[in-house]
């Protein structure tokens, strides 16, 4: 009879989604002969994997600080339901992914619930970018972090936490059979056509604060830019909210909802214009030129400009310690000078090859090519239940000992 773990996973975005999907697809190839049971909150793709999250988790998407202190009585309310459902289920082991202020809120409930529940933590907060007395602040709630970055290990010496290094899971994106043809084809775009690809982000702050401009910039490049094709793709957590942006936008948009379409477009278009974040590093790995655009609350900006450490908000400019893609942040952040970046690019091919060898680069500092970051995960996972003696010890492997 097999035996049976449950887990408690909590996923508080879209990225944090794609990682709770995946490490539950790794878990159970690694270990076929264990029941996983896996309850607590997460979206479409978890979903297909059999998740039913106790609330929909676009509840949980703040963007800022006073944002933060605003959403904070939401934020609370539901991380009493978390614990409530962890008191109903009694999981072997918690994993709280991403979302910092609402997994800090879970794992101090949690804490409190049962002292002695196992909590790991699956990417840690940007200690290195800002605010880096949140490594002790988390060393005291959680057992375990599973870092995503190798900037984070400094900030975590000399405290009781178990760091593990497993990578950055958007290095590992399968993207190797991505076909900028066949986007274009799908699109009914021509093979010279030029395209911009708009990302306005995966959350509803974003779409609020990003659609006029990146829509702006749009209609500028347009105007110089003969037969530019706009396509956009749509994240599912902002759906509807994308669609009514782009339909008040004054230059003609493609929608794209299709991930397999998106990725295949990222290795199409001709540059992209890009919210902060994961789909950065994504576009990287397709090939993409881009410059990237972000706008958070005003007072927000002010204390977070005071508390950054780190030069850049780009992963892969921060790695190379240069702004290898161009960012416009805040009051940068206009259709008039996205639209000036993104024509530098659109009109020198010499300087989109230079651009796409230059994030390449960075991608191999970052650590890609070194192997499955999500695969590491589930091992660490596995780990820490066979340790705790929840689950019975068993010879894993993985692809490589194979």
């Amino acid at each position: 009879m097999a035996e049976r773990v449950r887990i408690l996973i909590t996923a508080g975005e879209a990225s944090g989604d794609r990682l709770g999907a995946n490490l539950m697809t790794h878990l159970r190839r690694l270990r076929p002969d264990v029941n996983f049971q896996f309850v607590g909150v997460g979206g479409r793709q978890m979903a297909e994997q059999g998740f039913e999250s106790l609330f929909d988790l676009s509840e949980l998407s703040v963007l800022g600080l006073f944002e933060g202190v605003m959403a904070l009585r939401r934020i609370q309310r539901r991380a009493d339901d978390i614990a409530a459902l962890a008191r109903r289920t009694e999981p072997d082991l918690a994993v709280l992914i991403d979302s910092w202020g609402f997994s800090l809120r879970v794992a101090q409930r949690l804490r409190k619930l049962s002292p002695k529940i196992h909590i790991v933590k699956y990417v840690g907060p940007q200690v290195w970018a800002s605010r880096p007395g949140r490594a002790k602040t988390l060393a005291g709630a959680v057992d375990h972090l599973l870092s995503t970055q190798k900037m984070d290990a400094p900030f975590y010496a000399g405290l009781p936490l178990r760091v593990t290094f497993v990578g950055d899971p958007a290095l590992n994106r399968n993207l190797g059979d991505v076909s900028g043809d066949r986007a274009r084809k799908a699109l009914g775009l021509a093979q010279d056509q030029p395209v911009l690809l708009v990302l306005p982000g995966s959350r509803p702050a974003e779409i609020a604060r990003l659609a006029d401009p990146f829509g702006e910039a749009a209609a500028r490049l347009s105007a110089t830019t003969p037969g530019l094709a706009v396509v956009v793709p749509v994240a599912s957590t902002v759906r509807e909210q994308v669609k009514a942006a782009v339909a008040g936008w004054s230059t003609p948009v493609i929608l794209v909802e299709d991930d397999h379409l998106k990725y295949d477009t990222m290795a199409g278009c001709t540059a992209a214009l890009a919210a902060s974040g994961t789909v950065a590093t994504e576009l990287a790995l397709c090939g993409a030129p881009m410059v990237i655009g972000y706008r958070i609350g005003q007072l927000s900006y002010v204390v977070l400009k005071r508390l950054m450490r780190a030069k850049f908000v780009t992963l892969f400019n921060i790695a190379a310690d240069r702004e290898i893609a161009a960012e416009r942040l805040q009051a940068e952040c206009t259709g008039e000078s996205l639209s000036q970046s993104l024509s530098a690019l659109f009109q020198d091919p010499r300087r989109r090859a230079a651009q796409i060898a230059d994030q390449n680069a960075a991608l191999k500092l970052m650590g890609r090519g070194q192997g499955d970051p999500s695969e590491r995960a589930a091992l660490a996972v596995l780990g820490d239940l066979e340790a705790m003696g929840r689950l019975s010890p068993r010879q894993t492997t993985t692809p490589a000992q194979a």
